[in-house]
């Protein structure tokens, strides 16, 4: 992989016919079809989809020079233009008669510079004098909006190339596009694209400003919702994000590149031809060929060599080519594929010899942790409708999309923070700052705190011996009490004393089920832990004897079961009178186990009088 190569042509791309002087090739793309047209359709026309498996084939009778050629969406519509004032349409509608009908620009003196349908139904002409919007027959006409044209001499006729216009969806809103090559400000440093907002109503508004800082040959893609914008001299690209902060002067927002310029990965073309043949080794494709063109989206066809390629953003090299861990992050996070990479950059903050300090951990975690919390509470929102049943009116609601952006606990438990304990290559201070340092962060956020975290922090604090700390963080609720967090500190008593009572406190704070946690314990082989916390609560006389000594006979130790045995002996003792087992508590199997192994002598007696 070459280095630092962000940008990539996708590996299965689509083979056309070559462009030659009887076959014209155009692309839709709405529906990102490849539209090979031959003698201007009367010897056929093939059409290739990126998703179609089979290619569609048809003729059509040679009215001259077709200028532009899209299906509607979902095939139904052809639309075909030839001249600059009108469009014609022919219906592919299975089973229905070919009809053949005309629409021109309603606009006085206006050139219709492209189209593209909106819908099965909506179609868009792009004039010369704004856009016009048509839906089954019907018209409405946009406002028309200014597009500032460089300064030019008088003699020089001002014209706007359609090869500088673009229209895409960037982050779910429409954008029109302007490479503007010059601009009227004579300090400009080089040609700059402008970003004008179009709305469904209202006006269309200048929003954003990219500057290129260089002077030539350009062309736009919109991938994975940024601006990629290709440089035929240098044959580099470069990507702008509108989502990154960039510099406000009170009308537009000023973008700088968001890194430095590099080439698209170079690409291989498999020869084509026979068997014997193929096995040939493949030819490297000429990148920023003059014969490309580029489509929006994310289109690059080379009509020479007959190929349509999707570009790909590649984010592992982005990694290495930004080094403020904020500013990736925010990229990032806006990508679709991003969750395995924003992991792994995770790990690596954390590493040897990478090692960031706390307060850039802590910016990692809260811009984690913002996206995460934004998910949960748009989760906990179509909850509370779809439980109160406000749903039913509302066709609209949706369950909120859970995105690669959204990096949880259990992900960041599993890929990061218990990998990162175990390797246990940090100093312990680092380790434990880091763990509190995600606590505090979703606590920030309001986040509640899964147990695994806490019990990571803990588990952590014991390897190091840092009981101290332990105490601390227990004492200043800094751990939040659960169940599963007060188990695991009755398990620590062997190591820790103290964390009995701990334990103990914790429980009693959180008025749990006690027979809950006295089923986990013995689920642990924690026996005389469970006995000691029963005591503890002064639960002891009324618990069954038969279910401990069930528990200490699994745990296959001598000493422990002849203490849980005795325990039970006295407790009869205390409260009958006699040591023995009344039949009702079914423990025969135990006394009988007793004798075997310490002898009948070993039972206690009846106390007499």
């Amino acid at each position: 992989m070459s280095s630092g190569c962000y940008l990539a042509l996708c590996a299965r791309p689509v083979h056309f016919e070559k462009a030659n002087p009887v076959n014209c090739v155009f692309f839709d793309e709405a529906n990102k079809q490849v539209f090979a047209v031959r003698s201007g359709g009367a010897t056929g026309v093939v059409v290739k989809g990126l998703e179609d498996k089979n290619p569609i084939s048809f003729r059509m009778e040679d009215k001259g020079e077709v200028k532009c050629i899209k299906f509607s969406l979902g095939n139904k519509i052809l639309a075909v233009q030839r001249t600059s004032k009108s469009v014609d349409f022919l219906n592919f509608i299975p089973d229905s008669p070919q009809l053949e009908y005309t629409q021109e620009c309603k606009t006085k003196n206006a050139n219709i510079l492209g189209f593209c349908w909106t819908s099965s139904t909506e179609i868009v002409f792009i004039t010369d004098q704004g856009i016009e919007f048509y839906q089954g027959g019907t018209m409405s006409k946009l406002s028309k909006f200014e597009i500032e044209l460089p300064a030019a001499p008088k003699s020089s006729k001002l014209s706007l190339s359609e090869r500088d216009i673009a229209m895409a969806t960037i982050y779910g809103q429409l954008y029109v596009l302007y490479l503007r090559h010059h601009s009227r400000t004579s300090n400009s440093t080089g040609a700059e694209v402008v970003l004008y907002h179009l709305p469904r109503e209202g006006s269309c508004k200048k929003m954003h400003i990219l500057k290129l800082n260089r002077t030539g040959k350009f062309a736009l893609n919109v991938v994975d919702n940024l601006v990629v914008v290709h440089h035929q001299d240098t044959e580099t690209s470069v990507i702008f994000d509108i989502k990154l902060k960039g510099e406000f002067d009170g009308t537009v927002t000023l973008h700088q590149l968001v890194l430095p310029a590099r080439s698209i990965q170079p690409y291989q073309i498999p020869v084509a031809g026979p068997a014997s043949v193929t096995n040939q080794s493949p030819v490297p494709c000429k990148l920023y060929s003059s014969s490309w063109i580029v489509f929006q989206p994310d289109i690059i066809i080379s009509a020479s060599e007959g190929y349509l390629w999707n570009l790909e953003v590649r984010l592992e090299p982005v990694v290495n080519l930004l080094p403020d861990k904020g500013k990736l992050m925010d990229f990032l996070l806006q990508r679709k594929e991003c969750k395995m990479i924003i992991l792994s950059v995770c790990s690596q903050m954390l590493s040897e010899p990478e090692r960031g300090t706390l307060a850039v951990v802590a910016t990692v975690f809260d811009k984690l942790n913002h996206e995460y919390k934004k998910y949960l509470e748009a989760e906990q929102s179509y909850t509370m409708v779809v439980e109160t049943g406000q749903s039913r009116g509302n066709p609209l609601l949706k369950r909120p999309v859970r995105t690669q952006a959204v990096i949880d606990q259990s992900d960041m438990y599993t890929h990061v923070l218990s990998v990162f304990t175990e390797k246990k290559e940090a100093p312990h201070k680092f380790t434990i700052a880091v763990l509190m340092e995600y606590i505090r962060s979703l606590n920030q956020f309001q986040i509640a705190v899964q147990h695994y975290l806490y019990e990571l922090v803990i588990k952590t604090l014991v390897q190091h011996n840092l009981f101290y700390m332990l105490h601390q963080f227990l004492q200043y609720h800094v751990l939040s009490d659960s169940k599963p967090l007060a188990c695991l500190l009755l398990s620590l008593e062997s190591i820790y004393p103290p964390a009995h009572q701990l334990s103990l406190d914790m429980l009693k704070r959180l008025s749990t089920a006690n027979d809950e946690i006295v089923e986990v314990l013995l689920s642990k082989h924690q026996v005389l832990a469970a006995l000691r916390f029963i005591r503890g609560i002064g639960g002891h006389d009324s618990i069954s004897a038969r279910k401990f000594l069930d528990a200490a006979k699994q745990a296959d130790d001598d000493m422990l079961f002849y203490t849980i045995f005795r325990f039970f002996e006295q407790r009869n003792q205390r409260l009958r009178g006699n040591p023995n087992f009344t039949p009702g508590e079914h423990c025969e199997e135990h006394v009988t186990t007793f004798k075997q192994i310490f002898g009948e002598h070993a039972l206690l007696k009846p106390t007499t009088f």
